[in-house]
């Protein structure tokens, strides 16, 4: 170990790399002790600028062909295809990567679940038995005088055509509203089953078939509709009904949250079962005493990432940071054992792990990692894994080795929100209801809704642009939703409480005061965008805001994107018909008739269109321009007066 002057001339400041001090100073402590984490390898990695471009194709060995971006209509490649086909054909194989790691991840859940109503699996429950209803309900499943298990049978085979099924519509084109609906049938792009979408995606971008741009980006836009409608919506939808919707919860978040005198687990990925199965394991008093026994005065359960954001918002279980954090937070010392499962586990973990002697393991069969050790997770006998990862780490902390070093950066947020919580928020227990959102967005006081989702990553300043991009979008009067490690972000600024209205403009500020919410709204994680998909269906329901989603005054924005996974997402709330920002880079030559396609073309249609800006501001501004062009569309660009009801006021209201 140890650093070469050639290599320190190379690497940014830690405070230059991240917003977040506590992985600023980890950063500082890993290149102190010669231990290399993913800035660095940032640093000392070039992108590759014909790739940034999307100007390159190597889906055949008559390649790899080059094209340029500067002169995009140059040359076409060996076979004869242009920069358009070849974009198309880059762009829809990272749609398809996403939207199968948001799909499979979907089946799991849906098979456990599966398991749980044929009673196979005594280990999970269904918990929530309102969500249960309400997700039959939307399928149009008989509930009267039936027993949940055998409502959720038929919720879970119906549910089989989301990935199966070969023809027709799947089955939560029930929930899309009709508008919306229609667009997608005019343009063939109504999703049949994901397996039937992602092979059909992957058959046509193989060398000689599909040479159409245009009809590359439809075949796109019914691969991530039935990752956003499906795979993304069935993971939620049944994670909710076995583990619980969330409510509302204050939890902390930061590097703070580790204790140096507590065994420290962080589980980090995606797969809330694992989580939900090592939190019984971790409170299990033979763990706990033995874990006394050790020196420590107890277990302390961490999240990182999604699964961690997911269980924040069910729990309230702390979250050390994250995606740029995962490797950073081991350089404290201080975790005893880091247990992964799936999607965006560096494999540098390995690495850094060994250097300060944590335990990592990877838990399921689709992810292992070379040198780390495997301990299986099996949903029907979950606490074989749990348990060995606990045991394993109350042995680490009675060894422990080398300095501690724990930031005592911590804040404390509201997390948990979600589309149901939000209509109880704002009409209560016998008037759930989204009027008040619409009526405050038609009056004014909201100027619209705004979906603020996705990762970080270090070609940019970790945090930076999220931070900027929602305080200049509360600045102006937007709500804004947000997902996955966006949400820890502003969880780490300390803008996801009440009192961060004072940052919002006089109007928002307002709504937020008299209902006592935060002007950013916490719903979970990535695979939880759904939950603005169904929010934002609610809002066309209820009225007054146009007939679909294409008509509501709202925007999109990912401004650090980083994974295969976040162009699924993209491109799904484009063909939903949302206005989509992205920040960093994007995986196109501009000035090239794709580009017009995606930026231009498709808003057109009917549907959404992509946006791109590397500066939070004018992406902020990009975003309510187009709020307000929604705004005058719907005729309600002027304010006008309301009488702001708080819910007392609501209560007086007479019953419809």
């Amino acid at each position: 170990m140890g650093e070469t002057k050639e290599l320190k001339k190379k690497l940014t400041p830690a405070h230059d790399c991240t917003t977040c001090e506590a992985t600023a100073q980890m950063i500082d402590k890993a290149r102190r002790d010669g231990v290399e984490l993913v800035f660095d390898r940032a640093a000392t990695m070039k992108a590759c600028p014909i790739g940034a471009d999307s100007a390159c194709c190597k889906h055949c060995s008559m390649g790899p062909c080059r094209l340029n971006a500067k002169d995009p209509y140059g040359k076409v490649g060996v076979c004869g295809a242009t920069i358009d086909t070849i974009q198309a054909r880059n762009f829809a194989r990272m749609v398809a990567s996403g939207a199968a790691a948001h799909t499979d991840h979907g089946m799991s859940i849906l098979h456990l679940f599966g398991e749980v109503v044929k009673g196979h699996n005594k280990d999970y429950e269904i918990k929530d038995t309102q969500k249960l209803l309400q997700v039959a309900q939307t399928l149009e499943i008989e509930t009267d005088g039936r027993a949940y298990q055998d409502i959720g049978l038929d919720i879970y085979e119906e549910l089989m055509k989301t990935y199966t099924q070969v023809e027709g519509e799947f089955p939560f084109a029930k929930a899309v509203p009709e508008k919306t609906l229609e667009t997608w049938r005019k343009h063939n792009i109504v999703p049949r089953g994901a397996m039937r979408e992602i092979m059909e995606i992957m058959h046509r971008t193989h060398m000689g078939v599909d040479q159409d741009y245009e009809n590359i980006v439809n075949q796109c836009s019914r691969t991530a509709l039935s990752d956003g409608w499906g795979g993304s919506m069935v993971a939620t939808e049944i994670s909710d009904i076995m583990f619980g919707t969330p409510r509302p919860v204050m939890a902390e978040v930061n590097m703070g949250v580790l204790k140096e005198d507590h065994v420290n687990i962080i589980v980090h990925g995606h797969e809330p079962n694992l989580f939900e199965s090592i939190m019984v394991s971790t409170s299990d008093a033979t763990m706990v005493e033995a874990a006394k026994a050790a020196g420590a005065k107890g277990i302390n359960l961490v999240g990182m990432c999604c699964s961690g954001a997911e269980m924040m918002s069910r729990h309230g279980v702390p979250h050390a940071g994250n995606f740029m954090s995962t490797e950073a937070v081991l350089v404290t010392g201080a975790v005893d054992a880091m247990a992964v499962d799936v999607q965006c586990i560096k494999q540098g973990l390995g690495k850094v792990a060994d250097c300060y002697g944590t335990e990592l393991f990877t838990t399921n069969p689709r992810c292992h990692i070379e040198g780390v050790k495997h301990i299986e997770f099996d949903e029907d006998d979950p606490m074989a894994c749990t348990d060995e990862v606990v045991i394993k780490a109350i042995s680490r902390f009675k060894n422990r080795k080398g300095d501690i070093q724990i930031p005592k950066n911590k804040n404390v947020g509201i997390h948990g929100f979600s589309k149901e919580y939000i209509g109880y928020m704002l009409g209560g227990s016998f008037r759930e209801s989204y009027v008040p959102l619409n009526e405050n967005i038609i009056n004014g006081r909201i100027r619209g809704v705004a979906g603020v989702v996705g990762c970080t990553q270090p070609r940019t300043k970790q945090d930076y642009m999220h931070v900027e991009l929602v305080k200049e979008l509360i600045k102006n009067d937007v709500l804004v939703l947000q997902t996955g490690c966006s949400q820890i972000a502003l969880a780490k600024a300390g803008l996801l409480i009440p009192e961060a209205a004072h940052l919002a403009g006089d109007g928002l500020a307002e709504v937020c005061e008299t209902v006592g919410m935060p002007p950013i709204l916490g719903l979970g994680s990535c695979v939880d965008n759904s939950r603005i998909l169904t929010a934002a269906s609610e809002m066309v329901r209820t009225g007054g805001l146009g007939h679909s989603i294409a008509d509501l005054p709202a925007a999109g924005a990912a401004p650090e994107w980083m994974s295969e996974k976040a162009i699924s997402i993209g491109h799904y709330f484009v063909a939903s018909g949302v206005y989509t920002v992205f920040g960093t880079t994007f995986p196109i030559t501009e000035g090239t008739k794709f580009h017009k396609h995606l930026f231009e073309e498709l808003e057109e249609m009917g549907l959404g269109k992509w946006g791109f800006s590397n500066d939070p501001i004018e992406m902020a501004h990009m975003m309510i321009a187009h709020i307000d062009k929604k705004r005058e569309q719907l005729g309600i660009n002027k304010a006008r007066e309301r009488v702001l009801m708080d819910m007392a006021d609501r209560q007086k209201l007479d019953v419809a």
